[in-house]
């Protein structure tokens, strides 16, 4: 017979527990308290993109679902849960995320260097890379988020638009360059 409470692992639990809790208050204010406030500019012009070029609904949901998984990854990360391997792939992803951003400033910065097939097969790379990096530790749920926020930047209309020399968004994307930089410059991607 098993002593009582053999089997359980409270670390397991608290993990979970957060993950959960976290999960469920994934506002822009609760985010704010996770989020440094570079990270927070970033994600509000890109809600202010989406909600302008779909509709309030299709951005509340891009941006929940995103900080839902910035949030779920990043206690992962906090609670050492990721082994040698996935520690490896989470490097491999900074650094690909890291040349998407240096590809998104330069597709603003430089004109008629856009190229949506490129800036495409970039996002994917990260989206596999993100799912590699998740795939033991978060639910078919939450992967199935990733593909969505992956597949709504991947977009061709949206990047097409995003993208335009004299395009409606060029004043909000010059904003989110300027945070991607200041990202980089503070170490945050």
């Amino acid at each position: 017979m098993a002593e009582p409470g053999a089997g359980f692992d409270s670390r397991g639990m608290g993990l979970r527990i957060q993950k959960k809790l976290l999960g469920k208050m994934s506002s822009k204010s609760i985010a704010k308290h996770f989020i440094d406030e570079t990270t927070s500019k970033v994600l509000d012009t890109t809600y202010k993109i989406i909600k302008e070029y779909s509709n309030k609904k299709d951005a509340e949901k891009m941006m929940k679902y995103l900080i839902k998984i910035v949030v779920k990854v990043g206690i992962l990360y906090r609670n050492d849960q990721f082994n040698s391997d996935e520690l490896a792939m989470a490097e491999s992803f900074k650094k690909k995320f890291h040349s998407l951003a240096m590809t998104v400033i330069s597709f603003h910065e430089v004109e008629f260097t856009y190229d949506s097939g490129f800036l495409k097969s970039s996002i994917e790379e990260c989206r596999q890379l993100l799912h590699t990096l998740i795939d033991r530790h978060l639910t078919d749920k939450t992967k199935g988020r990733v593909d969505y926020v992956f597949q709504s930047f991947c977009d061709e209309n949206l990047m097409d638009v995003i993208f335009a020399p004299e395009g409606k968004f060029r004043d909000l994307m010059a904003n989110i360059v300027i945070n991607l930089r200041k990202m980089m410059d503070e170490g945050n991607l």
